[in-house]
């Protein structure tokens, strides 16, 4: 996935981000203790990268109106979520479009009904894509967590995550549109998944570069599954496509069949494996790890999968590999 905006760019705006939170601290009784980080490449490396783990996020001129009224669908969306049945290991949906492109929102909106589906999530999913419901951005994931791990029982329910954006070696880099902007750090997701003792989870990160992820967010009990390497992209993203490469293999193929998930994993590799070689395209090197733990958490889920698959929608992500 091509990274389509100058993140130079973005983190020189970002700076101004950052004076808001100590305004807020100063209001609840406390003073920041530093100044505002380093967000553009300087004398050092070291705070500059510090900066972009902690995951800035920046909103530039966006319209009140359209604030509040993503922020209403937000709420009646977390709201929806019903609690874990006792005695029942439950999985828990979040499926969020990271970048506004429309393929990212085409593909999260039916990544959650794939998902829901396979994994007994009925009342327990959220979709961040925008259209009818809220859109996705560092903010609403993070509210969309933490309400997950409200009503789940994080002993023995799980977090299904699935991720779609456009992505830079420094984690998941989006736009949306032309008002927000952010960045998805390893350090960032892993920090805000140890503060809410969301422990059992399966994430599912398609972008560029996603395999960075990888050493920041494995765990015994996490099972990762990563659109690329984290030297390597991923393809498929034009804005007018229904799905990207990964997207396309793993949610709207694999998972639709009644296999175990890590026979699920192993055909969306080789199939975009072999679509790679079909373009003539640098392997992306899809990445999964599955910790010694999981299978506390998948068997009981998998024992409740459909039967039944379903059938592949949309156009083909392939379809971009045919002649013009």
């Amino acid at each position: 996935m091509r990274l389509r905006f100058d993140v130079r760019a973005m983190l020189l705006l970002a700076t101004l981000v950052f004076a808001l939170p100590a305004a807020a601290q100063r209001d609840a009784g406390s003073t920041h203790q530093k100044e505002w980080p380093q967000l553009v490449p300087a004398d050092d490396p070291a705070e500059f990268n510090e900066a972009l783990a902690a995951g800035p996020e920046l909103e530039r001129g966006r319209s009140a109106r359209a604030l509040l009224d993503d922020h209403r669908k937000l709420g009646v969306a977390l709201d929806a979520l019903v609690p874990q049945r006792k005695g029942v290991v439950d999985a828990y949906i979040v499926s969020v479009a990271l970048d506004s492109d429309p393929v990212f929102g085409r593909e999260a909106r039916e990544a959650g009904k794939v998902l829901a589906r396979r994994f007994d999530g009925a009342g327990r999913s959220v979709v961040l894509a925008g259209g009818a419901g809220p859109g996705g951005s560092l903010t609403s994931l993070t509210l969309a967590l933490a309400r997950v791990a409200e009503v789940m029982d994080k002993q023995q329910d799980v977090l299904v995550l699935y991720t779609t954006s456009h992505g830079a070696k420094v984690g998941i880099a989006y736009h949306d549109g032309d008002e927000g902007y952010g960045i998805l750090s390893p350090a960032r997701l892993a920090a805000i998944l140890d503060e809410l003792g969301i422990r059992n989870r399966l994430l599912i990160l398609s972008a560029c570069y996603s395999g960075v992820f990888v050493p920041a967010v494995s765990s015994e009990t996490t099972a990762l599954f990563t659109a690329a390497s984290s030297e390597r992209t991923s393809f498929g993203c034009m804005a007018e496509n229904d799905w990207t490469f990964f997207g396309d293999a793993m949610i709207n193929h694999a998972l639709r069949k009644a296999q175990p998930l890590e026979a699920a994993g192993i055909e969306a590799r080789d199939m975009i494996s072999g679509w790679e070689m079909t373009g003539g395209l640098t392997p992306s090197n899809p990445q999964v790890t599955i910790g010694d733990r999981v299978k506390e958490w998948l068997a009981p889920l998998e024992t409740r999968m459909p039967s039944v698959a379903t059938a592949p929608v949309g156009k083909p992500a392939t379809d971009a590999l045919k002649p013009g």
